[in-house]
């Protein structure tokens, strides 16, 4: 088996359309609208809910420590606010989607193998909010207490490099190097991101590329990376179409769910997600919303560059941000991604699991929460 190649999605596939408005729906086989009607299919969450159910279990299972501290640091996520399972259930459906026979596939090794890559997915996932937490001084999560704030930074960050720890055992456990190298390249970018979002010079700030950039390593890697991961180990070469479609639907699916998470930032929607509103721009942070706005409204460029770091500069921006149309562009971008997804998606073989993909990718768009 030759290794991985482990090129960055980002730099493998489009980041932003020539025109943001250029998306034509006659062009594709289902138009992706954010405000359209959603697909026909089966419920995503519903369909794989019974085999995704130990998964909280099993999580913790494999997170017991000899600290009993520690222990509970990082099944702190795992034990009350699980969310939606958003990425193990990707991961299951795209199994699914992949298996030949469903009926073959349902309680088979190769099911079980895919269900073990959602939950190391989902151990990242989590290590990775925990460290993000830390690093942002953030009180909340989910709509509960961020786990540094019940324990302590320090246990924090053992807490998050515990559950790392465990997941590349799982991980190493599946036996397939090129998954093995694949998802662990998923965890190099999420570093690189972390940096990208900490060191980022005045010209960055201010590029809508790399903005594109920092998302896809920050959120959209691992996503990525398990779609192509499952699709691996359902027997594709990762030269296959099939491979290379999962890849690039995760990608999309990812860089789409992280700018409607900004949008809603930055609208106020996202105290429903258990964060304060404008929390990126009290970060320092510019996302698609503010660096489209300063595209017509050039006074926001200053407070980009000094990261919103003077008094009043987040409500100035808000204001003059509010005055151009900067959160439907911000959604023309969403929607370009997504139907990029979409059109991925659609080079898999037709089945209720690829229904459910596709009523998943709409969900993420139209989400209000």
């Amino acid at each position: 088996m030759p290794p991985a190649d482990l090129t960055p999605a980002v730099d493998k596939f489009v980041r932003m359309p020539i025109n943001i408005n250029s998306v034509n729906e006659q062009k594709h086989l289902y138009f992706m609208s954010a405000k359209g009607p959603p697909p026909e299919g089966p419920d995503p969450f519903g369909l794989v809910s019974d085999e995704l159910k130990p998964l909280s279990d099993y999580v913790k299972e494999l997170v017991v420590s000899e600290n009993p501290v520690l222990t509970m640091a990082a099944s702190h996520f795992f034990e009350k606010r699980q969310g939606k399972r958003f990425r193990p259930t990707i991961v299951a459906l795209v199994g699914r989607a992949l298996a030949p026979s469903l009926s073959e596939y349902m309680g088979s090794n190769l099911n079980k193998l895919q269900l073990q890559l959602g939950q190391i997915t989902e151990m990242i996932h989590v290590a990775s909010l925990i460290h993000d937490d830390v690093l942002d001084e953030a009180e909340t999560r989910r709509g509960g207490a961020a786990v540094h704030t019940v324990y302590t930074n320090k246990v924090a960050v053992l807490a998050g490099d515990y559950l790392l720890a465990r997941a590349s055992v799982l991980l190493a456990r599946l036996q397939h190097l090129q998954v093995v190298e694949v998802m662990a390249g998923a965890l190099d970018s999420l570093v690189q991101g972390e940096i990208m979002q900490a060191r980022s010079n005045k010209k960055d700030l201010l590029d809508m590329n790399y903005y594109l950039r920092k998302s896809y390593f920050k959120t959209a890697s691992l996503i990525c990376s398990a779609c192509k991961s499952a699709a691996l180990l359902a027997g594709n070469s990762e030269s296959d179409d099939t491979t290379v479609a999962a890849e690039e639907f995760g990608y999309h699916l990812g860089l789409a769910y992280q700018i409607v998470d900004d949008i809603l930032d930055f609208t106020g929607a996202s105290a429903s997600l258990g964060k304060p509103a404008q929390a990126d721009m009290e970060l320092g942070l510019a996302t698609a919303p503010i660096l489209l706005a300063s595209e017509q409204r050039r006074e926001l460029r200053p407070l980009i560059e000094r990261r919103f770091k003077e008094k009043g500069d987040v409500q100035k921006a808000v204001q003059l941000a509010s005055t151009t149309n900067c959160v439907s562009l911000s959604y023309d971008l969403a929607e370009f991604h997504a139907q990029r997804a979409v059109d991925a998606l659609m080079r898999f073989p037709p089945s209720d699991s690829r229904s459910a993909l596709l009523k998943l990718l709409h969900l993420a768009l139209s989400r209000d929460s």
